[in-house]
């Protein structure tokens, strides 16, 4: 249910009508919206009376969104969400670029492969500190060390850095080193991770499971702001289909139907969608030439000896050309780099 508001409705108006739902059992969240005061309610709408909150003083209608995902849907919001990450803005004409190695794994490797990335035209860092891996005998990731690493990474470089919480166990020590907090497609619905996610105060993205559908993916990411955290960002990173030549399927046309569909930002991860090298620059300029809101990809010196999806990573060569061929395609569909 989404509760629009006069434009001459006062903050009095509206705490009183947030406090009659509340007193009802409803859920209220404010959602800013470029053309409205609007509030939604999520929860039990069993105990609501829309009669009695439409005569409330300031109340203009009440619309009910008959979407699953309440609150993350262009029902509910028609403006598009920007999300802040550190001094970086993720969702507006400007595209986001993620780069850096798959795991943390050295010092001097983090911080100089970071302040290159920058100087190429990456604005946020990301690495792994806790890699959730296929057999259990992989590199499992250097765990609070890597945050730290990063955290450094982050006051030497002045970038924004990004890492994946796993579980709900290790999530708070995630939370006080990084600046956006990852959430894995392994753990696209894992609910009491997003739930704890929802509660963090740092913007998260979300990135879509191998078998997940479009729905699935939106009510994941719903899990999320139903707790009060509205700074989402949805990261398409390819399924799983009967596909041999790539490690996933790059689904290029969840980018406009989950632009339609809701209002958050949408970022492409080509990586691990396609887990080869060669594939990442004409992926990337599919993406950002579909709609997407920037790309998030994997960039080691030496590919071959990096310890973890070095497969999938490019050089920074590579990066460098990427960065080129994106501002081609960015000015071509109104967006910069």
């Amino acid at each position: 249910m989404l509760i629009i508001m006069d434009d001459s409705a006062t903050q009095k108006e509206i705490k009183r009508v947030t406090k009659l739902i509340q007193k009802m059992g409803g859920d209220v969240h404010h959602l800013s919206n470029n053309t409205a005061n609007s509030m939604s309610i999520s929860g039990n709408h069993s105990g609501l009376n829309p009669e009695k909150i439409a005569k409330m003083p300031g109340v203009k209608n009440i619309n009910d969104v008959k979407k699953p995902y309440k609150l993350g849907s262009r029902e509910m919001k028609s403006g598009d969400t920007v999300v802040k990450v550190g001094k970086v803005t993720i969702g507006g004409k400007k595209l986001a670029i993620i780069a850096g190695s798959c795991a943390v794994e050295t010092v001097e490797g983090t911080n100089e492969g970071g302040r290159l990335l920058k100087l190429l035209g990456a604005n946020l860092l990301r690495g792994g500190a806790y890699k959730p891996r296929t057999s259990p005998y992989s590199f499992q990731g250097l765990g609070k060390r890597g945050l730290e690493i990063l955290a450094d990474a982050r006051e030497l470089i002045d970038i924004p850095v990004v890492s994946e919480a796993v579980d709900t166990e290790s999530f708070d020590l995630v939370e006080e080193y990084v600046d956006l907090i990852q959430i894995g497609a392994r753990n696209m619905q894992n609910y009491s991770l997003l739930k704890r996610a929802g509660r963090s105060k740092k913007p998260v993205l979300l990135k879509r499971g191998i078998s997940a559908t479009i729905n699935e993916f939106l009510l994941a990411a719903e899990y999320i702001m139903s707790e009060g955290n509205y700074n989402v960002i949805l990261c398409e990173r390819g399924i799983r289909t009967f596909n041999e030549y790539t490690r996933f399927t790059l689904d290029i046309s969840s980018i406009p139907e989950l632009k339609q569909q809701s209002h958050l930002p949408v970022l492409v991860d080509p990586s691990h969608a396609s887990g080869r090298r060669d594939m990442i620059i004409p992926l990337s300029k599919a993406s950002i030439a579909a709609g997407a809101d920037g790309i998030m990809v994997e960039v080691h010196p030496f590919p071959d000896k990096a310890l973890s999806d070095g497969y999938q990573s490019i050089t920074f060569e590579h990066f460098s050309a990427l960065m080129k061929e994106l501002d081609t395609i960015a000015k071509a569909v109104g967006r910069s780099i």
